[in-house]
């Protein structure tokens, strides 16, 4: 009998690709992992990984393996929660992944819905960027997450992970009031324009200007960069800054100029000025496949959708 626990392991492997990072993910050490995967092997009876130096990669059959595994724990998931349906009342902790704008804007509420509605569950936020909650779900150390993507960076299939829609965001192009030479005048803060026939001609009228961007290896990065080289240009950046508002206050002090989702310029400084452009972040609900019809992931599904602001646009399906 195959053990669900190694064919985790081997899921792993297959997603982090050495055997260091499933050790690091999973709190396990590398050599743990390498005899847990040899046990596997003797399981199967034959070879699921072949080792060229330092490096592993799948066998045909490991691959084969890791596609049976992730079935069997979408099954698991359901399993479980068809236990926890099962029971009286919801309790316990509920590890929920989330990225900044979301946290302050959307989470808040959502949390106050959730005690009125289910008083012993323990909802427990931690902030997340998008693109390190895959890992984060399929090990274990979250229960359900919020993560986005743009036009020009859409998120990738993640294998064992279910996304659900929950809302869409207009992108604002941010600039100094007092225009950055060359670029043209802006809308003033409070009242942002209309989205321009020529996205591409908005960015383009700061091609020469400063930029300020996301960190990079994070989507908003990804995003700014490549919306830029659409409009035939490559920004020059000179700060690197996560948090909006603080994005916002540099743009309001001259120093460049950014793209901005909707959550993220609310309080924005008359300082800044303020063009709608044609691009959406989406935001999704993920969780481990199977894990959807979970009580306590339900639950907090609707208290989420409940906290929407009405004047968030529902999200298209594609970018």
């Amino acid at each position: 009998m195959l053990d669900v626990r190694r064919l985790r392991l081997l899921r792993e492997l297959a997603r982090r690709g050495t055997i260091a990072a499933v050790a690091e993910a999973l709190a396990f050490s590398p050599s743990a992992v390498s005899q847990q995967l040899g046990v596997l092997e003797r399981e199967a009876g034959l070879p699921l990984l072949e080792r060229t130096g330092r490096r592993v990669r799948l066998t045909p059959a490991g691959e084969d393996l890791v596609r049976h595994a992730e079935a069997v724990l979408e099954r698991l998931e359901r399993a479980e929660a068809d236990l926890a349906e099962a029971r009286t009342g919801l309790a316990g902790a509920l590890r929920v992944g989330s990225f900044p704008t979301a946290t302050r804007a959307i989470v808040p509420a959502a949390l106050i819905t959730l005690a009125r509605r289910h008083p012993r569950l323990e909802p427990m936020v931690c902030e997340t960027d998008p693109a390190a909650v895959a890992h984060a779900l399929r090990a274990g150390d979250l229960d359900v997450a919020l993560v986005h993507e743009y036009d020009f960076v859409p998120a990738p299939r993640e294998p064992g992970l279910t996304t659900e829609p929950l809302y869409g965001e207009a992108m604002y192009l941010a600039a100094p009031a007092a225009p950055v030479a060359p670029a043209a005048p802006v809308a003033p803060a409070g009242t942002p324009e209309e989205a321009g026939r020529d996205q591409g001609a908005v960015l383009r009228t700061h091609a020469e200007a400063p930029w300020i961007t996301a960190t990079p290896g994070t989507l908003c990065h990804a995003m700014t960069v490549r919306a830029c080289q659409a409009a035939g240009f490559t920004p020059r950046v000179r700060h690197q800054v996560d948090e909006f508002a603080t994005v916002l206050a540099l743009v309001a002090a001259g120093q460049g100029v950014a793209v901005v989702p909707q959550l993220g310029i609310t309080g924005a400084d008359r300082a800044v000025g303020l063009t709608r452009l044609l691009m959406e972040r989406r935001t999704q609900l993920a969780f481990r496949s199977g894990a959807g019809a979970h009580p306590a992931v339900a639950a907090f599904g609707a208290a989420l959708r409940a906290a929407v602001p009405a004047e968030l646009a529902s999200p298209r399906a594609e970018a």
